[in-house]
């Protein structure tokens, strides 16, 4: 099996540059991080308003990244796709397609934490519990 390519070495700087900028890349690139970012404040908002704990924020916060991440990976397909080649492959298709079902899975794992951690607090507020 042939050895991939050495790749030259990079500064820490370089790699925290490069990992900003394809951050940057990823939030313009894509208008569904405009959605994220609105309901990540939406929650950010309910939470301190709810005043929920240190372990109900870390979760939220946590959930929140994990949809950031599947969308950032989503992102990197479909900036690769049209490198590999412009014209119509299934291959691409499905994984860019498996790629926007994995943003969807773990947007629904986050509404449903958000729902745990918020619907007991609003239960309580509205004296449920």
């Amino acid at each position: 099996m042939p050895r991939p390519p050495i790749k030259p070495k990079r500064t820490w700087g370089r790699k925290f540059g490069d990992a900003f900028r394809g951050l940057w890349y990823g939030i313009v690139g894509q208008n569904s991080f405009a959605v994220h970012f609105a309901m990540a404040f939406a929650v950010m908002a309910a939470a301190a308003l709810f005043r929920v704990t240190e372990t109900e924020w870390c979760l939220l916060i946590l959930s929140i990244a994990v949809v950031f991440t599947a969308e950032l990976v989503n992102s990197a397909l479909e900036w690769m796709a049209p490198a590999v080649t412009e014209d119509y492959n299934p291959h691409i298709e499905t994984a860019l397609n498996v790629a926007s079902a994995a943003v969807l899975m773990a947007s629904l794992g986050a509404a449903v934490v958000g729902g745990v951690i918020f619907g007991r607090h609003l239960f309580r507020l509205l004296g449920w519990l």
